[in-house]
């Protein structure tokens, strides 16, 4: 997207606004090529007028509030809002600029006031209340009983249904919210675009295997920077040279950089921020009659109460540590056969581990790379989906997106009819943030009969490989692009009459399973063996690789769990504070001093950082979802292992219908029931991660 300093200020540019015009690209994809930053301010604004239009029709109407007329017609609202809105935080999180920037920096309270303007409405809240009380004699069905419900709950949990002045105070909070998510993770990504580790010659490459040569070959290139090879923030970069590196005084610098993220004293300094985030989060929980944020985030979850999620803590994070102690004695005992006496730092354990799979287990990740070229792995990924539902991934290469790296595919159904396209963008740049995701640009719906098709997008940030070579992924990398497509398939699969149970719109910590339980199938021996296969030879993976393989499974998942369990406990308890903590630093050391977090090992976030917190409101006081989820996810693969077929048909088919397609329409409880015959157990996560005292390397 090409940026430009002026705006529109006429009546004929603003007509001229394409985002205001009617988009005719295959799938109704926007005309990313017309689109200029200062397109998005006028844009956004007719659209929220245009939404408050609607409103006000539905609020001022003489017949009797029903679900027709005030729910269903609620949902409706906002389809202008809606489509620009996707393309606004989908470039603005993959492809931004400057320019762009600054246009999120103007527009993010607007578009928080214009969400306060709706759900604190109160001819509006009037309706949907009396809709709600009068649901039981109503004879809908059960999603359109649960949208009713749903419906209600957003508008309360909003502050609907406080006093004026405390409704006033609630809306003023979630302005000044929207305004310290957007400085916080315009700092992340400043900082991670501004940081590179120059290797200046062979000795700073000491360990460093070809394909970490080669991706930080190509970065240098990429930054026009004068050192033949560096290596930047990107996970897919930074940790292969953690793992790799002989260099401990680099490793070191690489670790503290990558930890250290919005830390530091200036402009990108994100300490007072995330503070004022937890300050103004337990005021706003306090005005809806909540103790804290966390209770405020877990009464709308499948786990409720904080109770809950710490049983579930307390389950796994004394296996997790006593996993990891096993696991620094194997490294302590390699480290001591090759005479080296120092104590593991955290730049250190990843590195001493993979001399531990080299020694203990035959296992190179420098040998396995070869066989994971992204081409293929992205194959797998849509075989799997192909052979479980039933669809078909048509490439699309008339299709151009915002970016020339982005892929387009069309999926078609069992029947070969469209039902959606998928866009993916796997590549790390600059001008895109870290991590990977999945999101939208347009979702499923079926109001009035009418098929709305789902535009789902799925984030990854792999190195690229020089020109002419293909992009090869690590086994972590490869389970992120299947994760990610987990979640893009939940968005595509999506087989829902309402916009508020489309796709992904499920309860936090429910999300995660779909994503997740796809992982399982990167890993069984018939998908690697048919995917898996030398980018240069072209043979499948060797049977033997694959043994080694699965029987290293289980290692290093005490240091993974630890990592993440670090997180999500000092997210928690952040949250959960009486009072804000107002050095988030010193907050963070606190924590992990007191649940004894062990030596060497760091966490996968640090609150200064930590996306998934503070650069919105939807993972906070949440980021403990990924393992609920898992315990879903590895009890509901557990399914198909007793099926004795990773791909059965009729437990495929009930996967589609109660967790695929099922959306919000259905309670997660209620559908989860309905797929497995019973409730999740947490042994199979337990065994599946070697935590179970059987599962001793």
């Amino acid at each position: 997207m090409t940026a430009s300093a002026s705006h529109p200020s006429s009546p004929r540019a603003a007509i001229a606004n394409p985002l205001l015009m009617p988009w005719d690209a295959p799938f109704g994809l926007p005309p990313f090529h017309a689109l200029r930053p200062e397109h998005f301010p006028p844009a956004l604004r007719d659209a929220m007028a245009a939404q408050r239009a609607e409103l006000e029709a539905i609020a001022a109407q003489t017949a009797a509030p029903d679900f027709d007329n005030t729910i269903a017609a609620f949902d409706r609202s906002g389809r202008l809002l809606a489509r620009i809105e996707a393309v606004f935080w989908n470039l603005t999180a993959s492809e931004t600029s400057a320019e762009l920037q600054a246009v999120q920096r103007e527009m993010a309270a607007p578009l928080a006031a214009h969400g306060n303007a709706i759900y604190q409405h109160q001819a509006l809240f009037a309706r949907v209340q009396a809709v709600h009380a009068g649901q039981a004699d109503s004879g809908l069905d059960g999603p359109a009983q649960r949208l009713v419900e749903r419906t209600h709950l957003d508008f309360v949990r909003a502050g609907a249904a406080l006093a004026a002045e405390q409704r006033a105070r609630c809306a003023a909070l979630s302005e000044r919210l929207a305004d310290l998510h957007t400085a916080f993770a315009q700092n992340v990504l400043a900082e991670e675009v501004a940081y590179v580790l120059p290797l200046q010659g062979p000795a700073d490459l000491a360990g460093l295997p070809d394909f970490v040569c080669t991706a930080a070959e190509q970065a240098a290139a990429d930054r026009r920077h004068p050192a033949g090879h560096v290596i930047t923030l990107s996970r897919s970069l930074i940790v292969p040279f953690l793992t790799f590196s002989k260099r401990r005084d680099l490793r070191e610098r690489a670790w503290r950089a990558w930890t250290s993220r919005g830390e530091a004293a200036g402009k990108h300094d994100n300490r007072a921020i995330a503070a004022e985030i937890l300050l103004r989060r337990g005021e706003f929980a306090r005005l809806l009659g909540y103790r804290s944020y966390a209770d405020y985030a877990l009464a709308d979850t499948m786990a409720g109460t904080q109770n809950r999620v710490e049983k579930l803590f307390d389950d796994v994070w004394p296996r997790a540590c006593d996993a990891l102690e096993r696991e620094r004695r194997m490294l302590q005992s390699t480290m001591a056969a090759q005479g080296v006496a120092e104590t593991i730092e955290p730049w250190d354990w990843r590195y001493w581990a993979e001399q531990v799979r080299l020694k203990d287990f035959a296992i190179d990740e420098a040998e396995f790379k070869p066989y994971f070229p992204l081409d293929r792995m992205v194959q797998a990924a849509f075989d799997c989906a192909e052979r479980l539902f039933g669809i078909r991934m048509l490439a699309r290469p008339d299709i151009a997106a915002y970016h020339p790296d982005v892929q387009a595919w069309e999926v078609l159904d069992a029947q070969g009819r469209s039902a959606g396209l998928f866009l993916h963008d796997n590549f790390a740049r600059a001008s895109k943030r870290s991590g990977a995701w999945m999101s939208s640009f347009r979702t499923q719906t079926r109001h009035a009969g009418v098929p709305v098709l789902p535009i789902v997008v799925n984030n990854n940030n792999f190195a690229k490989a020089p020109p002419g070579e293909p992009a090869l992924l690590s086994s972590d990398d490869v389970r992120t692009l299947f994760h990610e497509f987990g979640h893009g398939l939940h968005g595509l699969l999506s087989n829902v009459t309402w916009e508020r149970q489309s796709g992904t719109a499920v309860l936090r910590d429910f999300v995660e399973l779909p994503s997740q339980l796809f992982e399982h199938w990167i890993t069984e021996p018939q998908v690697l063996q048919r995917h898996a296969r030398h980018w240069k030879t072209g043979e499948p993976i060797p049977a033997a690789l694959v043994q080694r393989l699965k029987r290293a499974q289980s290692f290093g998942q005490g240091f993974e769990t630890v990592r993440f369990l670090a997180s999500a406990i000092v997210d928690m308890r952040a949250h959960a504070a009486a009072q804000a903590p107002t050095d988030v630093v010193a907050f963070e050391a606190g924590v992990l001093r007191q649940i004894g977090h062990p030596s060497g090992v760091g966490m996968n976030h640090r609150l200064v950082h930590f996306q998934h917190l503070f650069s919105g409101s939807s993972y906070a006081a949440g980021y403990y979802v990924y393992l609920w989820a898992e315990v879903l996810d590895a009890d509901a693969y557990e399914a198909f292992v007793e099926a004795g077929d990773p791909f059965d048909r009729a437990t495929a088919s009930r996967l589609l219908k109660h967790i695929y397609s099922a959306g919000d329409s259905v309670d997660p409880q209620e559908t989860y029931l309905a797929f497995r015959g019973r409730p999740a157990q947490v042994t199979p996560l337990l065994r599946k991660r070697g935590l179970l005292t059987e599962g001793v390397f």
